[in-house]
């Protein structure tokens, strides 16, 4: 800890630095005075940002009155959390081998949100097959979506440099970049203009070859160092190949004649217990970003082939940057479309309260 350095400053920095992180915007006192539990004036923080930005851990742009980390702030941020990271661990260590009784029951704390979410999930499922008397299904909610927010290089060392990708949802990738030879502070700012100006706002899908090649042109022998970032980038905002899904009332279908065939029945059962083929038709239903309400598919429409003689409907929630989910009820094509319909669109106006409190 550098001397000099109070609590009042640490806090105060930390701050700014996190504000930064979520926001890619240059962070003005009232800000600080807002969102920290020091209880102090604008005027006070200001002081204190004064004397931030005279020891050099937070720098003010020419075109904005709030403040940005610099390279020592970020050194100073990483420090502090790898140094508070391997205290986490070095309790951690110590609990375990001591039977630490509070450190025992954070954890179970932790399983057991773990499990309240996956235990809501499966009730949902199973009411929803009770009160429709169908298959049901649902999804766990998943980031569809991977924009960019902003992208920050920053020197850790002299050979090194650290790139924070921020993408909606403000998840965070740190990427350490080893470089050949020392990088120039207009350099890496030349670089981190470029960046953003041809990455900000672009989801995954967005960014090609074309787009990458351009990038290296304009870095010039930097060229690896955007690759490195891209790297980062791709690692971020990837989609997740596979949803989990959870089902309930596959054996419903023996109450509808015209689907207790047992070769059918058989395939049918197979097809909820496998799973593969629902998450096909679930990607299928969420690809479609602008479309989050209740889809229909009756017989030869629905993509899976032991489900043509039946109506699929699912529901698209959205819990807000980019979370999304599916609900999907499977019945046959006589299906009491009304009821099903309105029960969908119950259950998706009630899912986000329901995260909310998992």
């Amino acid at each position: 800890m550098e001397q000099g350095l109070d609590e009042r400053k640490r806090k105060i920095l930390k701050a700014i630095i996190q504000t930064y992180l979520e926001t890619g915007e240059p962070v003005g006192s009232r800000t600080i005075a807002k969102y920290t539990d020091l209880n102090l004036s604008s005027a006070t923080i200001r002081n204190e940002m004064s004397d931030l930005t005279e020891m050099g851990y937070i720098a003010q742009p020419h075109t904005s009155a709030g403040r940005i980390p610099s390279d020592k702030g970020y050194r100073y941020y990483v420090d502090e959390m790898m140094a508070e990271k391997n205290a986490q661990l070095a309790r951690k260590d110590l609990a375990l081998a001591e039977k630490d009784s509070q450190l025992d029951e954070a954890r179970e704390l932790i399983i057991e949100k773990t499990d309240k979410m996956e235990k809501m999930l499966q009730q949902v499922a199973r009411l929803l097959a009770k009160d429709t008397n169908y298959a049901s299904l649902i999804t766990a909610p998943r980031y569809n979506s991977g924009r960019i927010k902003f992208i920050q290089l920053s020197r850790l060392h002299s050979l090194q440099l650290l790139a924070v990708v921020v993408a909606e949802g403000n998840r965070i990738k740190n990427e350490i970049i080893d470089l050949d030879e020392p990088m120039t502070d207009d350099t890496i700012f030349k670089l981190n203009f470029l960046l953003n100006t041809y990455l900000n706002g672009l989801e995954a899908s967005e960014i090609n070859l074309g787009l990458i090649a351009q990038l290296k042109e304009q870095a010039g022998v930097h060229s690896e160092v955007i690759a490195n970032v891209l790297n980062a980038v791709g690692n971020l905002i990837q989609v997740e190949d596979e949803p989990k899904i959870y089902t309930s009332g596959a054996t419903n279908i023996f109450k509808y004649p015209e689907l207790s065939d047992s070769q059918k029945a058989s395939e049918f059962i197979a097809t909820f217990e496998e799973k593969q083929q629902l998450a096909d038709l679930l990607k299928e239903t969420m690809a479609d970003e602008e479309n989050t309400g209740i889809q229909v598919y009756i017989g030869d429409e629905t993509p899976i082939q032991t489900m043509k003689d039946c109506s699929v409907v699912t529901a698209t929630y959205e819990l807000g940057d980019g979370i999304r989910g599916t609900i999907g009820i499977v019945g046959p094509k006589r299906m009491d479309y009304e009821h099903v319909v309105d029960s969908l669109k119950t259950l998706k106006d009630q899912l986000d309260d329901m995260f909310k409190k998992a």
